[in-house]
Protein backbone atom coordinates (compact mmCIF):
# COMPACT_ATOMS: atom_id res chain seq x y z
CA UNK A 1 0.00 0.00 0.00
CA UNK A 2 2.70 2.50 1.08
CA UNK A 3 2.80 6.20 1.68
CA UNK A 4 1.55 7.10 -1.81
CA UNK A 5 -1.77 5.35 -1.24
CA UNK A 6 -2.26 6.98 2.17
CA UNK A 7 -1.45 10.37 0.61
CA UNK A 8 -4.02 9.76 -2.14
CA UNK A 9 -6.70 8.92 0.43
CA UNK A 10 -5.76 11.93 2.56
CA UNK A 11 -6.11 14.23 -0.45
CA UNK A 12 -9.65 13.06 -1.22
CA UNK A 13 -11.01 12.71 2.34
CA UNK A 14 -11.78 16.44 2.89
CA UNK A 15 -13.97 16.55 -0.23
CA UNK A 16 -16.01 13.50 0.77
CA UNK A 17 -16.16 14.49 4.41
CA UNK A 18 -17.59 17.90 3.51
CA UNK A 19 -20.56 16.19 1.85
CA UNK A 20 -21.53 14.16 4.93
CA UNK A 21 -24.47 15.55 6.96
CA UNK A 22 -23.81 15.92 10.72
CA UNK A 23 -26.78 13.84 11.96
CA UNK A 24 -25.94 10.49 10.33
CA UNK A 25 -22.23 11.10 10.96
CA UNK A 26 -22.96 11.61 14.67
CA UNK A 27 -25.12 8.47 14.79
CA UNK A 28 -22.20 6.49 13.37
CA UNK A 29 -19.81 8.26 15.73
CA UNK A 30 -21.76 7.01 18.76
CA UNK A 31 -21.80 3.33 17.73
CA UNK A 32 -19.13 2.43 20.30
CA UNK A 33 -21.56 3.49 23.05
CA UNK A 34 -24.36 1.18 21.90
CA UNK A 35 -24.91 -2.44 22.98
CA UNK A 36 -23.34 -5.01 20.65
CA UNK A 37 -25.67 -5.67 17.71
CA UNK A 38 -27.52 -8.99 17.47
CA UNK A 39 -26.76 -10.63 14.15
CA UNK A 40 -28.75 -13.39 12.39
CA UNK A 41 -27.65 -16.98 12.83
CA UNK A 42 -27.02 -17.65 9.14
CA UNK A 43 -23.48 -17.27 7.72
CA UNK A 44 -22.80 -13.76 6.46
CA UNK A 45 -19.76 -11.59 5.77
CA UNK A 46 -18.76 -9.39 8.71
CA UNK A 47 -19.04 -6.24 6.61
CA UNK A 48 -22.62 -7.07 5.66
CA UNK A 49 -23.46 -7.87 9.28
CA UNK A 50 -22.15 -4.48 10.37
CA UNK A 51 -24.00 -2.75 7.53
CA UNK A 52 -27.31 -4.38 8.52
CA UNK A 53 -26.94 -3.00 12.04
CA UNK A 54 -26.67 0.60 10.81
CA UNK A 55 -30.07 2.37 11.05
CA UNK A 56 -31.76 2.52 7.65
CA UNK A 57 -32.15 6.28 7.85
CA UNK A 58 -28.37 6.64 8.22
CA UNK A 59 -27.76 4.45 5.15
CA UNK A 60 -30.23 6.43 3.05
CA UNK A 61 -28.98 9.85 4.19
CA UNK A 62 -25.32 8.98 3.57
CA UNK A 63 -26.05 7.48 0.16
CA UNK A 64 -27.99 10.52 -0.97
CA UNK A 65 -25.45 12.97 0.44
CA UNK A 66 -22.30 11.51 -1.16
CA UNK A 67 -23.67 10.06 -4.40
CA UNK A 68 -22.84 13.02 -6.66
CA UNK A 69 -19.57 13.77 -4.87
CA UNK A 70 -18.24 10.24 -5.33
CA UNK A 71 -19.43 10.08 -8.94
CA UNK A 72 -17.47 13.21 -9.88
CA UNK A 73 -14.43 12.57 -7.69
CA UNK A 74 -11.14 11.67 -9.36
CA UNK A 75 -8.66 9.99 -7.00
CA UNK A 76 -5.17 9.35 -8.45
CA UNK A 77 -3.76 6.39 -6.52
CA UNK A 78 -1.18 3.61 -6.96
CA UNK A 79 -2.48 0.17 -8.05
CA UNK A 80 -3.74 -1.94 -5.15
CA UNK A 81 -5.90 -4.74 -6.60
CA UNK A 82 -3.38 -6.64 -8.68
CA UNK A 83 -3.52 -9.80 -6.56
CA UNK A 84 -7.32 -10.05 -6.49
CA UNK A 85 -9.00 -13.09 -7.99
CA UNK A 86 -10.78 -12.29 -11.30
CA UNK A 87 -14.58 -11.96 -11.05
CA UNK A 88 -16.54 -15.20 -11.11
CA UNK A 89 -18.34 -16.15 -14.30
CA UNK A 90 -21.63 -17.96 -14.62
CA UNK A 91 -24.94 -17.31 -12.88
CA UNK A 92 -26.26 -17.46 -9.34
CA UNK A 93 -29.46 -16.70 -7.45
CA UNK A 94 -29.92 -13.61 -5.29
CA UNK A 95 -32.85 -12.70 -3.06
CA UNK A 96 -33.67 -9.12 -2.08
CA UNK A 97 -36.55 -7.12 -0.61
CA UNK A 98 -38.20 -3.92 -1.80
CA UNK A 99 -37.80 -2.51 1.70
CA UNK A 100 -34.04 -3.00 1.63
CA UNK A 101 -31.95 0.11 1.02
CA UNK A 102 -30.23 0.18 -2.36
CA UNK A 103 -26.79 0.51 -0.76
CA UNK A 104 -27.41 -2.59 1.35
CA UNK A 105 -28.70 -4.61 -1.61
CA UNK A 106 -25.82 -3.65 -3.90
CA UNK A 107 -23.23 -4.30 -1.20
CA UNK A 108 -24.66 -7.78 -0.60
CA UNK A 109 -24.65 -8.44 -4.35
CA UNK A 110 -21.05 -7.32 -4.77
CA UNK A 111 -19.81 -9.48 -1.94
CA UNK A 112 -21.33 -12.57 -3.58
CA UNK A 113 -18.90 -12.54 -6.50
CA UNK A 114 -16.04 -10.31 -5.24
CA UNK A 115 -15.53 -11.35 -1.59
CA UNK A 116 -11.78 -10.79 -1.80
CA UNK A 117 -12.41 -7.18 -2.84
CA UNK A 118 -14.38 -6.62 0.37
CA UNK A 119 -11.59 -8.16 2.46
CA UNK A 120 -9.08 -5.93 0.70
CA UNK A 121 -11.13 -2.81 1.42
CA UNK A 122 -11.37 -3.70 5.11
CA UNK A 123 -7.62 -4.29 5.36
CA UNK A 124 -6.77 -1.14 3.41
CA UNK A 125 -9.09 1.00 5.55
CA UNK A 126 -7.53 -0.33 8.76
CA UNK A 127 -4.03 0.33 7.44
CA UNK A 128 -4.63 3.78 6.06
CA UNK A 129 -6.49 4.93 9.18
CA UNK A 130 -3.38 4.14 11.22
CA UNK A 131 -1.14 6.10 8.83
CA UNK A 132 0.23 9.46 9.98
CA UNK A 133 -1.13 11.12 6.85
CA UNK A 134 -4.69 10.58 8.11
CA UNK A 135 -4.04 11.52 11.74
CA UNK A 136 -5.23 15.16 11.35
CA UNK A 137 -8.68 13.94 10.30
CA UNK A 138 -9.13 11.78 13.40
CA UNK A 139 -9.07 14.61 15.91
CA UNK A 140 -12.32 16.11 17.19
CA UNK A 141 -13.35 18.99 19.41
CA UNK A 142 -16.44 20.97 20.35
CA UNK A 143 -19.61 19.87 22.09
CA UNK A 144 -20.90 16.29 22.28
CA UNK A 145 -22.72 16.39 18.94
CA UNK A 146 -19.77 17.98 17.16
CA UNK A 147 -17.28 15.44 18.48
CA UNK A 148 -19.57 12.50 17.65
CA UNK A 149 -20.16 13.83 14.13
CA UNK A 150 -16.45 14.49 13.53
CA UNK A 151 -15.57 11.01 14.82
CA UNK A 152 -18.10 9.29 12.59
CA UNK A 153 -17.39 11.44 9.54
CA UNK A 154 -13.63 10.85 9.76
CA UNK A 155 -13.86 7.06 9.75
CA UNK A 156 -16.66 6.96 7.19
CA UNK A 157 -14.95 9.34 4.75
CA UNK A 158 -11.72 7.32 4.94
CA UNK A 159 -13.71 4.13 4.27
CA UNK A 160 -15.62 5.76 1.37
CA UNK A 161 -12.47 7.00 -0.37
CA UNK A 162 -10.63 3.70 0.16
CA UNK A 163 -13.60 1.68 -1.12
CA UNK A 164 -14.05 3.93 -4.14
CA UNK A 165 -10.40 3.57 -5.16
CA UNK A 166 -10.39 -0.23 -4.77
CA UNK A 167 -13.81 -0.79 -6.38
CA UNK A 168 -13.11 1.34 -9.44
CA UNK A 169 -9.75 -0.30 -10.02
CA UNK A 170 -11.43 -3.69 -9.76
CA UNK A 171 -14.09 -2.68 -12.30
CA UNK A 172 -16.92 -2.23 -9.80
CA UNK A 173 -17.67 1.51 -9.89
CA UNK A 174 -21.29 1.38 -8.68
CA UNK A 175 -21.87 4.17 -6.16
CA UNK A 176 -24.53 2.29 -4.13
CA UNK A 177 -22.23 -0.70 -3.59
CA UNK A 178 -19.32 1.58 -2.67
CA UNK A 179 -21.46 3.38 -0.08
CA UNK A 180 -22.80 0.12 1.35
CA UNK A 181 -19.39 -1.52 1.68
CA UNK A 182 -17.84 1.64 3.16
CA UNK A 183 -20.65 1.97 5.70
CA UNK A 184 -20.23 -1.66 6.77
CA UNK A 185 -16.46 -1.28 7.14
CA UNK A 186 -16.74 2.06 8.96
CA UNK A 187 -19.47 0.80 11.32
CA UNK A 188 -17.36 -2.20 12.31
CA UNK A 189 -14.36 0.00 13.00
CA UNK A 190 -16.35 2.64 14.91
CA UNK A 191 -17.84 0.05 17.24
CA UNK A 192 -14.35 -1.14 18.14
CA UNK A 193 -12.68 2.29 18.33
CA UNK A 194 -12.67 4.30 21.59
CA UNK A 195 -14.39 7.66 21.55
CA UNK A 196 -12.10 10.69 21.09
CA UNK A 197 -10.29 11.97 24.16
CA UNK A 198 -12.55 14.98 24.70
CA UNK A 199 -15.84 13.11 24.33
CA UNK A 200 -16.38 12.20 28.00
CA UNK A 201 -15.92 15.81 29.08
CA UNK A 202 -18.29 16.98 26.33
CA UNK A 203 -20.94 14.50 27.45
CA UNK A 204 -20.59 15.73 31.00
CA UNK A 205 -21.04 19.34 29.89
CA UNK A 206 -24.11 18.37 27.86
CA UNK A 207 -25.62 16.58 30.84
CA UNK A 208 -24.98 19.58 33.09
CA UNK A 209 -26.50 22.01 30.60
CA UNK A 210 -29.65 19.90 30.22
CA UNK A 211 -30.11 18.78 33.84
CA UNK A 212 -33.18 20.23 35.55
CA UNK A 213 -34.47 19.98 39.13
CA UNK A 214 -36.53 18.50 40.60
CA UNK A 215 -36.77 15.13 38.88
CA UNK A 216 -38.04 11.71 39.83
CA UNK A 217 -38.57 8.25 38.48
CA UNK A 218 -38.94 4.60 39.37
CA UNK A 219 -36.95 1.62 38.20
CA UNK A 220 -36.12 -1.91 39.29
CA UNK A 221 -32.73 -2.85 40.69
CA UNK A 222 -31.15 -6.28 40.60
CA UNK A 223 -30.05 -6.91 44.17
CA UNK A 224 -26.94 -9.05 44.55
CA UNK A 225 -25.64 -10.39 47.86
CA UNK A 226 -28.25 -8.33 49.76
CA UNK A 227 -27.03 -4.96 48.41
CA UNK A 228 -27.56 -2.38 45.69
CA UNK A 229 -26.09 1.10 45.35
CA UNK A 230 -26.40 4.63 44.09
CA UNK A 231 -23.01 4.91 42.45
CA UNK A 232 -20.92 7.11 40.16
CA UNK A 233 -19.08 4.17 38.66
CA UNK A 234 -17.78 0.92 40.10
CA UNK A 235 -19.74 -0.64 42.95
CA UNK A 236 -18.50 1.04 46.16
CA UNK A 237 -16.89 -0.80 49.04
CA UNK A 238 -19.15 -1.21 52.07
CA UNK A 239 -19.14 -2.49 55.63
CA UNK A 240 -21.62 -4.27 57.91
CA UNK A 241 -24.32 -1.54 58.15
CA UNK A 242 -24.10 -1.68 61.94
CA UNK A 243 -24.42 2.09 62.39
CA UNK A 244 -27.99 2.50 61.13
CA UNK A 245 -28.96 -0.89 59.72
CA UNK A 246 -29.87 0.41 56.26
CA UNK A 247 -27.31 2.42 54.26
CA UNK A 248 -23.67 3.49 54.15
CA UNK A 249 -21.99 6.39 52.34
CA UNK A 250 -18.77 5.37 50.61
CA UNK A 251 -16.28 6.67 48.09
CA UNK A 252 -18.19 6.75 44.82
CA UNK A 253 -21.71 6.30 46.15
CA UNK A 254 -24.19 5.05 48.74
CA UNK A 255 -24.73 1.33 49.39
CA UNK A 256 -28.12 0.09 50.59
CA UNK A 257 -28.69 -3.16 52.48
CA UNK A 258 -31.68 -5.11 51.14
CA UNK A 259 -33.61 -7.96 52.66
CA UNK A 260 -33.60 -9.85 49.36
CA UNK A 261 -30.39 -11.76 48.73
CA UNK A 262 -30.76 -11.84 44.95
CA UNK A 263 -33.66 -10.55 42.90
CA UNK A 264 -35.38 -7.43 41.67
CA UNK A 265 -36.78 -4.67 43.90
CA UNK A 266 -38.63 -1.45 43.10
CA UNK A 267 -36.70 1.74 43.81
CA UNK A 268 -38.02 5.26 43.39
CA UNK A 269 -35.52 8.11 43.08
CA UNK A 270 -36.20 11.80 43.68
CA UNK A 271 -33.61 14.52 43.15
CA UNK A 272 -34.87 17.62 44.95
CA UNK A 273 -34.16 21.27 44.27
CA UNK A 274 -34.16 22.00 48.00
CA UNK A 275 -34.26 20.03 51.28
CA UNK A 276 -37.63 18.42 52.08
CA UNK A 277 -39.67 20.21 54.73
CA UNK A 278 -40.02 17.09 56.85
CA UNK A 279 -39.34 13.37 56.81
CA UNK A 280 -42.13 11.18 55.42
CA UNK A 281 -42.15 8.04 57.52
CA UNK A 282 -45.71 6.82 57.04
CA UNK A 283 -45.71 3.63 55.01
CA UNK A 284 -41.98 3.09 55.53
CA UNK A 285 -40.31 0.89 58.13
CA UNK A 286 -36.79 2.31 57.99
CA UNK A 287 -35.82 5.87 57.02
CA UNK A 288 -32.23 7.15 57.29
CA UNK A 289 -30.47 10.38 56.24
CA UNK A 290 -26.75 10.41 55.54
CA UNK A 291 -24.28 12.73 53.84
CA UNK A 292 -22.33 11.82 50.72
CA UNK A 293 -19.74 13.64 48.64
CA UNK A 294 -20.02 13.17 44.88
CA UNK A 295 -16.66 13.16 43.12
CA UNK A 296 -18.05 14.09 39.70
CA UNK A 297 -21.83 13.52 39.91
CA UNK A 298 -24.27 11.60 37.74
CA UNK A 299 -24.68 8.68 40.15
CA UNK A 300 -27.20 6.02 39.15
CA UNK A 301 -28.68 2.92 40.73
CA UNK A 302 -26.70 -0.25 40.22
CA UNK A 303 -27.08 -3.02 39.29
CA UNK A 304 -30.07 -1.48 37.47
CA UNK A 305 -32.60 -3.42 35.44
CA UNK A 306 -33.85 -0.27 33.72
CA UNK A 307 -33.11 3.37 33.03
CA UNK A 308 -33.43 5.42 36.19
CA UNK A 309 -32.93 8.95 37.43
CA UNK A 310 -29.35 10.10 37.98
CA UNK A 311 -28.10 12.53 40.59
CA UNK A 312 -26.91 16.02 39.48
CA UNK A 313 -23.95 15.67 37.08
CA UNK A 314 -21.55 17.80 39.09
CA UNK A 315 -19.49 17.21 42.24
CA UNK A 316 -20.40 18.40 45.70
CA UNK A 317 -21.92 17.60 49.07
CA UNK A 318 -25.29 15.87 49.07
CA UNK A 319 -27.76 14.55 51.58
CA UNK A 320 -29.32 11.17 50.80
CA UNK A 321 -32.51 9.92 52.46
CA UNK A 322 -33.17 6.19 52.09
CA UNK A 323 -36.67 4.83 52.75
CA UNK A 324 -37.18 1.06 53.05
CA UNK A 325 -40.24 -1.15 53.34
CA UNK A 326 -40.65 -4.91 53.34
CA UNK A 327 -37.08 -6.00 54.00
CA UNK A 328 -38.58 -8.74 56.20
CA UNK A 329 -41.15 -9.51 53.48
CA UNK A 330 -39.51 -9.95 50.05
CA UNK A 331 -42.87 -9.96 48.23
CA UNK A 332 -43.40 -6.30 49.14
CA UNK A 333 -39.83 -4.98 49.39
CA UNK A 334 -39.43 -1.48 47.99
CA UNK A 335 -37.35 1.66 48.44
CA UNK A 336 -37.33 5.40 47.85
CA UNK A 337 -34.07 7.33 47.62
CA UNK A 338 -34.16 11.13 47.88
CA UNK A 339 -31.13 13.30 47.09
CA UNK A 340 -30.55 17.02 47.57
CA UNK A 341 -27.54 19.33 47.86
CA UNK A 342 -26.61 20.04 51.48
CA UNK A 343 -23.51 20.46 53.66
CA UNK A 344 -22.23 17.37 55.41
CA UNK A 345 -23.76 16.53 58.78
CA UNK A 346 -24.10 13.41 60.94
CA UNK A 347 -26.49 10.62 59.94
CA UNK A 348 -30.05 10.80 61.23
CA UNK A 349 -32.52 7.96 61.71
CA UNK A 350 -36.18 8.91 61.22
CA UNK A 351 -37.71 5.42 61.46
CA UNK A 352 -36.38 2.06 62.60
CA UNK A 353 -38.97 -0.68 62.66
CA UNK A 354 -38.04 -3.74 60.61
CA UNK A 355 -36.44 -6.82 62.13
CA UNK A 356 -33.48 -6.79 59.73
CA UNK A 357 -32.48 -3.28 60.78
CA UNK A 358 -32.58 -4.23 64.45
CA UNK A 359 -30.51 -7.31 63.73
CA UNK A 360 -27.85 -5.36 61.80
CA UNK A 361 -27.63 -2.74 64.55
CA UNK A 362 -27.23 -5.43 67.18
CA UNK A 363 -30.56 -4.60 68.83
CA UNK A 364 -33.26 -7.00 70.08
CA UNK A 365 -35.65 -7.76 67.24
CA UNK A 366 -39.25 -6.57 67.63
CA UNK A 367 -42.07 -9.08 67.66
CA UNK A 368 -43.25 -10.25 64.26
CA UNK A 369 -46.12 -7.99 63.21
CA UNK A 370 -49.53 -9.56 62.66
CA UNK A 371 -50.53 -8.77 59.08
CA UNK A 372 -53.66 -10.75 58.19
CA UNK A 373 -53.78 -9.20 54.71
CA UNK A 374 -50.73 -11.23 53.65
CA UNK A 375 -52.78 -14.41 53.36
CA UNK A 376 -54.90 -12.80 50.63
CA UNK A 377 -51.99 -12.08 48.29
CA UNK A 378 -52.92 -15.12 46.25
CA UNK A 379 -55.56 -12.98 44.49
CA UNK A 380 -52.70 -11.34 42.55
CA UNK A 381 -52.22 -14.63 40.74
CA UNK A 382 -55.92 -15.24 40.11
CA UNK A 383 -58.53 -14.07 37.58
CA UNK A 384 -59.39 -11.30 40.04
CA UNK A 385 -55.96 -9.66 39.95
CA UNK A 386 -56.74 -6.74 37.64
CA UNK A 387 -60.30 -5.75 38.55
CA UNK A 388 -63.12 -7.36 40.52
CA UNK A 389 -65.75 -7.04 43.23
CA UNK A 390 -66.01 -9.67 45.95
CA UNK A 391 -69.28 -9.60 47.93
CA UNK A 392 -70.16 -11.83 50.88
CA UNK A 393 -73.85 -12.03 51.95
CA UNK A 394 -75.39 -13.72 54.99
CA UNK A 395 -79.01 -14.59 55.80
CA UNK A 396 -80.32 -14.80 52.24
CA UNK A 397 -80.61 -17.73 49.77
CA UNK A 398 -78.61 -17.73 46.53
CA UNK A 399 -81.61 -16.99 44.32
CA UNK A 400 -82.50 -13.87 46.29
CA UNK A 401 -78.89 -12.67 46.24
CA UNK A 402 -78.76 -13.09 42.46
CA UNK A 403 -82.01 -11.11 42.14
CA UNK A 404 -80.58 -8.41 44.38
CA UNK A 405 -77.85 -7.90 41.78
CA UNK A 406 -80.47 -7.49 39.05
CA UNK A 407 -79.92 -10.92 37.48
CA UNK A 408 -82.42 -13.76 36.91
CA UNK A 409 -81.56 -16.86 38.99
CA UNK A 410 -83.73 -18.97 36.66
CA UNK A 411 -81.54 -18.15 33.65
CA UNK A 412 -78.03 -19.44 34.34
CA UNK A 413 -75.49 -19.29 31.52
CA UNK A 414 -72.11 -20.84 30.85
CA UNK A 415 -69.35 -18.95 32.63
CA UNK A 416 -66.95 -19.63 29.77
CA UNK A 417 -69.29 -17.83 27.35
CA UNK A 418 -70.00 -14.80 29.56
CA UNK A 419 -66.41 -14.19 30.62
CA UNK A 420 -65.08 -12.94 27.25
CA UNK A 421 -68.29 -11.24 26.09
CA UNK A 422 -68.13 -7.90 27.96
CA UNK A 423 -71.55 -7.02 26.51
CA UNK A 424 -73.31 -7.14 29.91
CA UNK A 425 -71.97 -7.41 33.44
CA UNK A 426 -72.27 -10.81 35.08
CA UNK A 427 -71.77 -12.54 38.39
CA UNK A 428 -70.96 -15.96 39.71
CA UNK A 429 -72.53 -17.01 43.02
CA UNK A 430 -71.40 -19.77 45.38
CA UNK A 431 -73.68 -21.17 48.10
CA UNK A 432 -71.61 -21.80 51.23
CA UNK A 433 -74.45 -22.80 53.52
CA UNK A 434 -75.98 -19.71 55.08
CA UNK A 435 -73.42 -17.53 53.30
CA UNK A 436 -73.35 -16.58 49.61
CA UNK A 437 -70.17 -15.52 47.89
CA UNK A 438 -70.57 -13.35 44.79
CA UNK A 439 -67.71 -12.78 42.34
CA UNK A 440 -67.74 -10.12 39.63
CA UNK A 441 -64.69 -10.25 37.42
CA UNK A 442 -64.12 -6.71 36.15
CA UNK A 443 -67.51 -5.76 37.64
CA UNK A 444 -68.59 -3.38 40.37
CA UNK A 445 -72.34 -3.74 41.14
CA UNK A 446 -71.58 -5.24 44.54
CA UNK A 447 -70.32 -1.80 45.60
CA UNK A 448 -73.62 -0.06 44.75
CA UNK A 449 -75.88 1.09 47.56
CA UNK A 450 -79.09 -0.34 46.06
CA UNK A 451 -77.53 -3.79 45.67
CA UNK A 452 -76.07 -3.81 49.19
CA UNK A 453 -79.40 -2.65 50.61
CA UNK A 454 -81.27 -5.43 48.83
CA UNK A 455 -78.99 -8.32 49.70
CA UNK A 456 -78.45 -7.32 53.36
CA UNK A 457 -82.12 -6.98 54.28
CA UNK A 458 -82.17 -10.17 56.39
CA UNK A 459 -78.51 -10.30 57.38
CA UNK A 460 -75.20 -8.73 56.44
CA UNK A 461 -73.31 -7.90 53.29
CA UNK A 462 -69.84 -6.55 52.66
CA UNK A 463 -67.92 -6.00 49.45
CA UNK A 464 -64.50 -4.98 48.21
CA UNK A 465 -64.08 -3.50 44.73
CA UNK A 466 -60.84 -2.66 42.91
CA UNK A 467 -59.84 -1.94 39.32
CA UNK A 468 -56.78 -1.45 37.13
CA UNK A 469 -56.73 2.30 37.85
CA UNK A 470 -56.23 1.66 41.59
CA UNK A 471 -59.79 2.83 42.32
CA UNK A 472 -61.23 0.91 45.29
CA UNK A 473 -64.38 0.80 47.38
CA UNK A 474 -65.02 -1.01 50.65
CA UNK A 475 -68.66 -1.33 51.75
CA UNK A 476 -70.61 -2.69 54.73
CA UNK A 477 -74.38 -3.18 55.07
CA UNK A 478 -76.64 -4.72 57.70
CA UNK A 479 -80.42 -5.15 57.94
CA UNK A 480 -81.04 -3.36 54.64
CA UNK A 481 -78.93 -0.33 55.59
CA UNK A 482 -75.53 0.62 54.21
CA UNK A 483 -73.36 1.40 57.22
CA UNK A 484 -70.26 2.56 55.36
CA UNK A 485 -69.03 2.73 51.77
CA UNK A 486 -65.74 4.49 51.09
CA UNK A 487 -62.43 4.36 49.26
CA UNK A 488 -59.87 2.90 51.66
CA UNK A 489 -57.19 5.40 52.58
CA UNK A 490 -59.18 8.34 51.22
CA UNK A 491 -62.68 8.16 52.65
CA UNK A 492 -63.75 7.82 56.27
CA UNK A 493 -65.92 4.89 57.45
CA UNK A 494 -68.96 5.44 59.62
CA UNK A 495 -68.52 5.09 63.37
CA UNK A 496 -70.45 1.81 63.54
CA UNK A 497 -68.84 -0.45 66.18
CA UNK A 498 -68.93 -3.54 63.97
CA UNK A 499 -67.39 -1.69 61.05
CA UNK A 500 -64.74 -0.29 63.37
CA UNK A 501 -64.00 -3.81 64.62
CA UNK A 502 -63.70 -5.10 61.04
CA UNK A 503 -61.10 -2.43 60.27
CA UNK A 504 -59.10 -2.75 63.48
CA UNK A 505 -55.35 -2.94 62.89
CA UNK A 506 -55.61 -2.46 59.11
CA UNK A 507 -53.54 0.49 57.94
CA UNK A 508 -55.69 1.70 55.07
CA UNK A 509 -53.58 4.83 54.63
CA UNK A 510 -50.76 2.56 53.41
CA UNK A 511 -51.50 1.67 49.77
CA UNK A 512 -49.64 -1.63 49.97
CA UNK A 513 -51.88 -4.73 50.11
CA UNK A 514 -54.91 -2.43 50.00
CA UNK A 515 -57.18 -4.87 48.14
CA UNK A 516 -56.12 -7.62 50.51
CA UNK A 517 -56.85 -5.46 53.56
CA UNK A 518 -60.34 -4.83 52.22
CA UNK A 519 -60.94 -8.56 51.89
CA UNK A 520 -59.84 -9.05 55.50
CA UNK A 521 -62.42 -6.47 56.60
CA UNK A 522 -65.13 -8.19 54.53
CA UNK A 523 -64.26 -11.50 56.19
CA UNK A 524 -64.34 -10.03 59.68
CA UNK A 525 -67.71 -8.33 59.14
CA UNK A 526 -69.51 -11.30 57.56
CA UNK A 527 -67.68 -14.18 59.24
CA UNK A 528 -66.63 -15.70 55.90
CA UNK A 529 -63.76 -14.76 53.62
CA UNK A 530 -62.76 -15.56 50.09
CA UNK A 531 -60.65 -18.71 49.63
CA UNK A 532 -58.71 -19.81 46.58
CA UNK A 533 -60.76 -23.02 46.69
CA UNK A 534 -63.92 -20.94 46.24
CA UNK A 535 -62.74 -19.76 42.85
CA UNK A 536 -61.90 -23.34 41.92
CA UNK A 537 -65.44 -24.41 42.88
CA UNK A 538 -66.90 -21.61 40.74
CA UNK A 539 -64.77 -22.71 37.80
CA UNK A 540 -65.85 -26.33 38.18
CA UNK A 541 -69.54 -25.33 38.32
CA UNK A 542 -69.07 -23.18 35.24
CA UNK A 543 -72.28 -21.20 35.89
CA UNK A 544 -72.82 -17.45 35.86
CA UNK A 545 -75.70 -14.98 35.57
CA UNK A 546 -75.98 -12.12 33.13
CA UNK A 547 -76.96 -8.74 34.60
CA UNK A 548 -78.94 -6.90 31.92
CA UNK A 549 -77.66 -3.42 31.22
Amino acid sequence: MGENFAAAVAAAVPVVRAALPPAPAAALGRLALEPPPRFPDWPEAEVVRSLRSVPSWVVERVHGAVELTLASLTIPAPPITGELTPPQSGSFGFLSSDSEAEAVREARLLIQFRPDLIDLVADLTAGVTADEALAPFLTAEGDEAAIAAAHGAAHLSIALVTTAIAAREAGQPGIAAIVGIALGVAAGRLRATPMPAGYAAAVREKERAEYRLPRSGTTFVDVRDHVFALTEGAFPAFGDFAENGLAEAAAGGVVIRAGTEAGSVRVGVRVLAEPPAEAETHGWEEVVDLSWRAEHGGAALAPSAGVGVTTPPWPGEYRVRVHAYGRDDPEEESYDVWVWAAPAEPPRVHARADRLGHRLRGEPEPALADRPEVRYRWIRRSNLAVAATVTVVTGLPVAEVVRGFGADPDRPEALAELRPAYADPWLAALDLGGVVLVIEENGYLGSHEEVLTAVSRTGRAASMFWNVNAVTRLSFARGGEVLASFEPGLGEPAADPEVTAALAGLDLADYRDLDEKGLVAVERFTGRGLHAEDLEDIERAGVAYRIPG
